[in-house]
């Protein structure tokens, strides 16, 4: 089989330029430390409202300015709609969905996750000043999307 000179010069360029970028990809990851996500939690989406502590959502205090927020994410509303937690605190969330895939984005902060049903998304972050945060599912989740919101109050 022929192939035209033209055609190998190009196909030499892009399986040199695959190769170049994988290993660029690979030399990031390897100085960075980045590795893909393991021991991740699961979570049966049909066992959400018996399971704890989503049984129960709300705040924890788990030690001193230490805080786990657990979540419910479920069509049409966030449980619980308000959170409050002090200022300075580290505060992990926990969110969980039992009907369909969620957005859970805190404005002006940078916890931004998907919540998808059989798993538990978690993010941990600082609120350093008092005030209030939107709490917004930023994933469209059906035809009352618009009044999937809550509310993090910081004090």
């Amino acid at each position: 089989m022929h192939i035209n000179r033209v055609e190998r010069i190009w196909m030499t360029f892009g399986i040199v330029a695959l190769v170049l970028f994988l290993g660029v990809l690979a030399t990031a990851a390897i100085s960075e430390g980045i590795i893909p996500p393991s021991h991740i939690q699961t979570i049966d989406p049909a066992k959400v409202a018996q399971t704890p502590p989503f049984d129960n959502p709300g705040v924890r205090k788990v030690g001193d300015k230490e805080y786990e927020v657990y979540v419910v994410a479920r069509y049409p509303a966030f449980r619980p709609p308000l959170i409050s937690v002090p200022a300075g605190a580290n505060v992990t969330f926990f969110v969980t969905s039992p009907d369909v895939v969620h957005g859970f984005f805190i404005t002006n902060t940078d916890v931004n996750m998907m919540v998808v049903p059989g798993w538990v998304s978690s993010a941990t972050h600082v609120f350093r000043t008092p005030g209030e945060h939107l709490l917004l599912c930023n994933e469209y989740c059906g035809r009352e999307h618009h009044y999937m919101y809550g509310t993090i109050e910081v004090q």
